[in-house]
């Protein structure tokens, strides 16, 4: 169990606006580099990389070397899960007037937008609520199983299984399959090696395409048609 100091520490580097706006800006699973990141803080580059320092040595964040630039990027999907919870209980604690203003972007985000590498939003809720429904994925408050049927439906709509096999045979490493809460739908969308080999899939058969400079992602037609028929998503209109 992490000490209270370690907790405190987290939750002081991830609550300064500074940062939070750099790790929100990295939670599409991207790397950026640190004038990137500053821009979007609104802050100068050598401030940045002072945080970014800061962030690095506590473990939110990794750094990677190519050439001349530093790319960063979050350390680990645990990060992106404790981001999305507190983009949750702000939500909650927002006063109601602003609860009612969506922009267009923030429309955008609500409907479809990555959460790390998985769906999450409108889209993400969608495809969970049907594989449950279905009975390809059972889910617990903190914990998921892909059934049998659940695998022999992902190979059907080609979907490469691989993985998701190999991963159920091994006692450690990133989780199969788990809810992660969503902080627009307040349900869960699925996390873990499922959620993001059906987010690449998609990504791979153009059913989505990501925005540049947002988390949002864009449904193609093609995808509308995929999400329904093959996963029976009901996404809204």
């Amino acid at each position: 169990m992490a000490s209270n100091g370690l907790v405190a520490k987290v939750a002081a580097l991830a609550g300064d606006p500074g940062r939070a706006s750099m790790l929100n800006a990295l939670m599409d699973g991207r790397a950026l580099t640190a004038t990137e990141l500053s821009k979007v803080a609104g802050i100068t580059p050598q401030t940045a990389s002072g945080h970014l320092s800061l962030m690095i040595g506590v473990g939110l964040l990794n750094v990677e070397k190519q050439g001349r630039h530093r790319y960063y990027r979050l350390a680990a999907p645990s990060v992106a899960q404790m981001l999305e919870s507190i983009m949750q209980v702000a939500s909650e604690l927002a006063p109601s007037s602003k609860k009612l203003a969506v922009g267009p972007k923030e429309a955008a985000l609500r409907r479809a937008r990555t959460c790390y590498d998985h769906f999450a939003g409108q889209l993400g809720v969608s495809i969970a609520d049907a594989l449950v429904r279905d009975g390809y994925v059972e889910l617990t408050g903190d914990a998921g199983i892909l059934t049998e049927s659940g695998i022999a439906r992902l190979a059907a709509l080609g979907i490469d299984i691989a993985p998701l096999l190999a991963r159920r045979t091994k006692r450690s490493g990133r989780v199969l399959c788990r809810p992660c809460l969503d902080w627009s739908e307040r349900k869960p969308h699925l996390a873990g090696i499922l959620g993001a080999t059906i987010c690449e899939h998609s990504m791979q058969q153009g059913w989505t395409r990501r925005l540049v400079g947002t988390r949002a992602v864009q449904i193609t037609p093609k995808g509308e048609r995929a999400f329904r028929e093959r996963f029976g998503a009901k996404l809204p209109t």
